[in-house]
């Protein structure tokens, strides 16, 4: 399963349209039980709760909702903590409670099964110092991971310090030991915690009026009952969660999961920022009712917190979000009595959660227009070049520009048969169909022919009608040291 409601998300979104209230917004996300909560779940409400007071709706009622959270206690009798870095981490714990949720729910979205009363998403979110970026790291859940020395918060019983997968530390000692847990592992500093159920996450994409996203593939688990094709699709409340949730619509599990939750809160931000809800106060008191009663917080997250974020949200752009996962060295890590873990690689996770504590960007922006997404990376696509026109050199232009732009060109483009061409050809195997619809895709206005028997390297044979190539990227690219991609990467075009 996936993330659920989503906490703190909501500094990681930009509001777009500049809005006339300011900060503020009453944050939304309660505790309610509803099955198992993923970080994108959880990380959507908080990032509800955060829009609503960027709005600038009221200290009042900001305050009012600031009451209605649920409160806990994760940093009790905590010692030898990591020194405070720049910035604020927040982390972010999605528990499977779903004592909530109906029948009906269950039957409609897939939502049976146990509760292991184990969190099934932990993100740490870290918002800059100067309140213009927020980094998104997410921690599997079944990451190897070494409690520290505590008591079973259900039998009473002491324990020493042992390995466990990383999201049945809370089964066993609650926010603390899950808080206690993450700082052992990451020597970064929380300074809140955000606890988030999927109770009020359909609700609050449905009063949003639905959230838009895109895939380049068709999407299908029987697990959750998730069936999208190709293309751009407008989910509600229970689809969206069928999405968040779906760890078996393709071979990646639960990385491709958490990279699909990555663009739902992406796309969530973006709708809450720019539909106006900001500014409608009928709106703003439905999703704050939709959302308030599936969270629990520290007691130091409060209003001044909240409305601190909201008016971080104002600067935001949709770049200054980023999302990645910690850097995975090894899978399959086999733990007695404890099956397979995920085992983080040691130096580039350490380099990580050192740019948090230093609170340094973990993207590298590059300059230039924003790379098309296709389903087969370029970097993965053999192609010949040919020159089908009288216009010298163009074969080679057009063989520089794809190899710029990560494509496997010979680098030897030739001259073609026909040179009056006048419309750039895309020519194909049918086996290797993807790879073409990719290829076409950088080249404006290409025709696709399908060519029996013409093998793995695809053909371009260049007409007059060529002007450029563009840029584009696979789907779910690995981009920089920590795989992160930013906000603008993973919203639909």
């Amino acid at each position: 399963m996936s993330p659920l409601s989503t906490p703190p998300r909501s500094p990681v979104r930009p509001q777009r349209h500049p809005q006339p209230s300011r900060s503020r917004r009453p944050p939304v996300q309660p505790p309610v039980r509803r099955k198992k909560p993923r970080w994108a779940m959880r990380m959507v409400t908080t990032l509800s709760v955060v829009v609503l007071a960027s709005a600038g709706i009221g200290h009042a009622v900001v305050t009012s909702l600031d009451a209605d959270i649920a409160r806990v206690d994760p940093f009790k009798d905590m010692k030898n903590r990591p020194r405070a870095g720049h910035g604020m981490n927040v982390l972010l714990v999605g528990t499977d409670g779903r004592e909530k949720i109906t029948e009906a729910e269950r039957l409609k979205y897939r939502l049976g099964g146990a509760p292991c009363h184990c969190t099934d998403t932990i993100m740490i979110v870290h918002i800059s110092e100067d309140r213009g970026r927020a980094s998104i790291v997410s921690l599997p859940r079944d990451s190897y991971a070494e409690t520290p020395a505590h008591i079973d918060e259900t039998t009473g019983e002491r324990h020493r310090s042992h390995p466990v997968k990383l999201n049945a530390a809370y089964a066993e000692g609650g926010p603390n030991l899950t808080v206690r847990t993450v700082e052992n592992m990451t020597h970064v500093k929380i300074d809140h915690y955000l606890e988030v159920d999927f109770t009020s996450f359909m609700k609050t994409v449905d009063v949003l009026g639905g959230v838009r996203i895109c895939t380049a593939q068709p999407l299908k688990d029987s697990y959750t009952g998730l069936d999208l094709t190709a293309g751009t699709h407008d989910l509600n409340g229970g689809e969206a969660l069928q999405y968040v949730r779906s760890r078996h619509a393709d071979g990646s599990s639960d990385l491709g999961r958490m990279q699909r939750q990555q663009r739902f809160l992406a796309a969530l931000v973006s709708q809450a920022t720019s539909s106006g809800m900001l500014m409608n106060p009928m709106r703003f008191r439905d999703v704050t009712r939709a959302v308030l009663g599936s969270v629990r917080a520290d007691k130091g997250f409060g209003t001044d917190e909240l409305l601190d974020l909201g008016r971080a949200m104002r600067n935001f752009s949709p770049s200054s979000s980023e999302f990645t996962t910690v850097p995975i060295g090894q899978m399959g890590f086999a733990v007695k009595g404890i099956g397979s873990t995920l085992k983080w690689d040691p130096a580039k996770s350490q380099k990580l959660f050192q740019a948090l504590r230093d609170d340094k960007p973990l993207a590298v922006h590059k300059s230039g227009p924003r790379a098309l997404r296709v389903d087969v990376a370029p970097q993965q696509i053999q192609v010949q070049v040919e020159n089908g026109t009288a216009t010298a050199g163009l074969g080679k232009r057009v063989d520089s520009a794809l190899a710029a732009t990560g494509f496997r060109t010979t680098h030897r483009p030739t001259s073609a048969v026909d040179r009056t061409l006048r419309r750039t050809v895309v020519s194909y195997d049918p086996r290797w169909d993807r790879s073409a619809q990719s290829l076409a895709t950088a080249l404006p206005g290409a025709e696709l022919r399908a060519v029996q028997g013409q093998g793995p390297v695809l053909k371009v044979t260049a007409g007059a009608d060529f002007k450029e190539v563009r840029r584009v990227r696979a789907e779910d690219p690995s981009q920089g040291e920590f795989g992160v991609v930013t906000g603008d990467q993973v919203m639909c075009p």
